[in-house]
């Protein structure tokens, strides 16, 4: 199943996400839809927030070349991503892993890396760089509820804390020094995305 992405200004990006406590079939169901919905939408990170789901759930894919797909490609324009089967852009993208972590917590934080950010959430919107942690380590359970410890370094990274930041009603440019001029820059584009969050809204309280 494919869920519609919501919106920035849709009120359940801004809010904490709950603890997972069951880990059953619904669950795995859940994140395999998820995944779908990733795909269809070319991303490489998304959290349950964003499919309207409080859960303290997302996915992260890890690409070969580390590169977003979820900023505008300028390096194969002639490439309709859109038009792509899931195992297309596994192949062309170079996915090397599909990461699920439920509850995640961050550990610990080394050091600093700057890298263009965007977010399904806010379609056509972007920063070329963004502060985050180089080095982290997480704690998180997988769909069976296993526990596990790992550290991530670089692009991965960085995708992987833009999914935490979800969970925690966080928004990549709340990261950013000069949010206000960010906000100005793109005043136009974010009252559009609001307007398509409340339509979207209005459209699932009809079903």
């Amino acid at each position: 199943m494919i869920y519609p992405i919501r919106y920035y200004g849709d009120p359940i990006l801004r809010q904490k996400a709950r603890p997972v406590t069951q880990f059953d079939d619904d669950l795995k169901q859940l994140a395999q839809d998820m995944l779908e919905t990733l795909y269809d939408a070319s991303g490489i990170g998304l959290a349950a927030p964003q499919i309207g789901i409080p859960k303290r759930l997302f996915i992260a894919i890890h690409t070969a070349s580390n590169e977003t797909k979820e900023a505008p490609e300028v390096d194969a324009p002639e490439i309709d991503e859109n038009s792509l089967s899931p195992e297309e852009k596994r192949k062309l993208w170079g996915v090397v892993e599909e990461l699920i972590m439920v509850n995640p917590e961050i550990l610990s934080r080394e050091g600093v890396q700057y890298g263009a950010d965007g977010c399904l959430s806010l379609p056509g919107v972007w920063v070329d760089e963004i502060r985050r942690d180089d080095l982290i380590r997480v704690r998180y359970q997988d769909l069976e509820g296993e526990l596990f410890e790992r550290s991530f370094s670089g692009r991965f990274s960085h995708v992987i804390q833009h999914e935490y930041d979800h969970l925690e009603g966080i928004l990549f440019f709340d990261r950013l020094d000069n949010k206000e001029k960010f906000m100005k820059k793109n005043r136009q584009e974010l009252a559009d995305i609001q307007r398509e969050a409340k339509y979207r809204l209005k459209e699932l309280k009809r079903r």
